[in-house]
């Protein structure tokens, strides 16, 4: 039983493993506190096993980013500090995670929580959730990876505009825009994300972690150096187990039982 005075809480079932984030009362915003026990848990779900991670929020909100009562502390961290230690590291273990991970976002996502589940594989939303960039509105630049995701996956334009303007995006507007995946109507929601998440745990996900590392390269190589890095890894996935069941499943007209391996 998980603790519910924890602000991440982390559970299991099966193959799948649902991280959640827990300052309700505070709309899921982080505290350094919390930034930490989000990578700490994050480093446990890369070990323990897990074949798909689902990240949401507990109550109305995603998360609402940046705590700010944190930054103005005097006894609290800096910005730089806060951007390097808190978001950063977080950022970098999502998108190294060797598994799929579903951003489920079950409310409000706002300043990093809108840009930490923009960096996620594949982001869900309720379609009475939004999404923020609230940067702006203090005299801020987006951080935990914003400027990086955002132009590439609406383009630069919508981008700019976006972050200068601080405009709340509706789900449903989202994917529209490809920003997201799916806007996900609110009575289907448990459903939908419970579904999703075994349907990947189920797949050859030892294959969709190097799609996963194709696609990171890709935002940075040439498409000599992606023909490369696609021949390498093709190479590797074509020696895993998944790929001989797959094969095996195919040829004997049967369902293909992966084991992520």
């Amino acid at each position: 039983m998980a603790d519910t005075n924890e602000m991440i809480i982390l559970t299991r079932d099966g193959d799948v493993t649902t991280l959640k984030l827990n300052r309700p009362q505070r709309y899921n915003s982080f505290v350094q506190e919390m930034a930490f026990d989000f990578q700490k848990k994050l480093d446990a779900v890369a070990l323990d096993g897990t074949r798909c991670l689902v990240i949401t929020g507990e109550g109305k909100a995603f998360s609402a980013g940046q705590d700010l009562n944190e930054v103005t502390d005097p006894e609290g961290p800096e910005m730089q500090r806060i951007v390097a230690d808190h978001y950063n590291p977080i950022i970098k273990r999502i998108r190294n995670l060797e598994m799929p991970v579903i951003a489920a976002v079950n409310g409000a996502a706002a300043g990093a929580g809108a840009n930490i589940a923009l960096a996620c594989d594949i982001v869900v939303a309720k379609t009475s959730a939004y999404f923020l960039q609230a940067f702006s509105h203090i005299g801020l630049i987006p951080d935990s990876g914003g400027t990086y995701h955002l132009p590439r996956l609406i383009g630069f334009q919508r981008a700019s505009a976006l972050m200068m303007l601080g405009e709340k995006v509706s789900a449903s507007d989202a994917e529209l825009m490809g920003m997201i995946y799916k806007a996900i109507p609110d009575e289907d929601w448990d459903e939908y994300v419970r579904a999703l998440a075994l349907r990947l745990a189920n797949m050859p996900t030892r294959g969709l972690a190097l799609t996963k590392m194709a696609l990171n390269m890709s935002l940075s190589s040439t498409l000599d150096q992606q023909l490369d890095i696609e021949e390498e890894l093709q190479t590797t996935a074509g020696q895993t187990e998944d790929y001989a069941e797959g094969v095996k499943a195919f040829l004997e007209k049967r369902k293909a039982i992966f084991k992520g391996k």
